[in-house]
């Protein structure tokens, strides 16, 4: 697979990362564990060196299940993880504080069965902690080598250069795809500015991008998509519009609509790498071979002036955790 640089960071990975997070968490069901140590071994074999977790995805299992996968081709891959919410809990609320910063790591560590984490992001900002205060712990855990690279995760233009003069940022992970585009407005101009990477997560809008999903779909009782109001029923049906277009642009390049849904990303910037996630195998061949679909002009022309006739309805958080992002 070909390889990105995020920004000026010097860090280089797979044009196309996996996010581990549905792995053994949010969405349902999940995988046993060995299933899933066999689909990130894939994926690296496939051409994928850079995975995605975060202590909150379990809390803590899906560090301990990506440090078993990939403890035997460790120094061929680079691993991210974050930090910032209480105990490890989204629904405790936020804890950024150096000391908390210090401990996550060294337990992180463990759970990852690794001597160094490449990229270490900032899950959310804290308002109760000054961000040159965490940077500033990161800052240390850089220097006795624990951290490689640091980043922030659904942070706003001014928390972002605020950490950059103190600890240049590597990469700044937030949602972006043809159905969440907001960073467009202030978020890609400033990471384009300082030379700081982006890695959209949700690359395929948690699924509905793909087209599995319609107004007929019916989520796992604690599978995360049914608090979202972007998926309720109605508005599922009110975006089918855009996944009728994904399809029509699809079948024009032989491609599917998801791998159209990752190519268009990666034609926005050479410093964008999405890590969709999946569970399934097909499905990671699917979003793999996007790495290999060109979008010329053309293509890209024409989705646009499909986007214009489309709007999306539906609010992509509920309020309780909407209130966290891009502070």
């Amino acid at each position: 697979m070909q390889k990105r640089h995020l920004g000026k960071s010097g860090l280089e990975v797979s044009a196309v990362g996996l996010g581990c997070m549905g792995l053994s968490f949010a969405y349902r069901p999940t995988l046993e564990r060995k299933a899933a140590i066999t689909l990130i071994r894939d994926a690296f074999d496939k051409g994928v060196n850079f995975f995605d977790s975060a202590e909150a995805y379990g809390p803590y299992t899906n560090e301990e299940l990506l440090g078993e996968a990939l403890a035997p081709i460790r120094d061929q891959v680079v691993i991210a993880t974050k930090f910032g919410f209480k105990n490890g809990v989204i629904g405790e609320g936020l804890d950024s504080r150096p000391e908390t910063i210090k401990s996550m790591v060294e337990a992180s560590l463990k759970r990852l069965k690794t001597d160094r984490i490449e990229l270490l992001y900032q899950h959310r900002i804290d308002p109760l902690v000054p961000i040159e205060d965490v940077v500033g712990a990161v800052k240390q855990l850089v220097e006795e080598g624990k951290i490689l690279h640091f980043g922030m995760s659904e942070a706003g233009p001014d928390a972002i250069r605020r950490a950059h003069a103190v600890l240049p940022v590597a990469a700044l992970q937030s949602e972006y795809s043809l159905w969440w585009r907001e960073p467009e407005e202030q978020i890609l101009p400033v990471l384009e500015e300082l030379g700081i990477g982006f890695v959209p997560f949700s690359p395929l809008g948690k699924g509905f991008l793909t087209g599995a999903i319609d107004e007929h779909t019916k989520f796992a009782d604690n599978d995360f998509r049914n608090v979202v109001p972007r998926f309720t029923e109605e508005n599922r049906k009110a975006n089918a519009k855009l996944v009728e277009v994904l399809g029509q642009i699809a079948d024009v390049k032989g491609a599917t609509r998801a791998q159209v849904a990752l190519a268009w990303l990666l034609a926005q910037k050479p410093w964008i790498v999405p890590i969709p996630g999946t569970t399934k195998l097909n499905r990671l061949e699917e979003n793999i071979g996007a790495a290999n679909l060109v979008l010329n002009n053309t293509d890209l022309i024409a989705i646009a002036t499909a986007l214009e006739q489309i709007k999306v309805v539906g609010d992509r958080y509920p309020a309780h955790l909407q209130k966290d992002v891009n502070r």
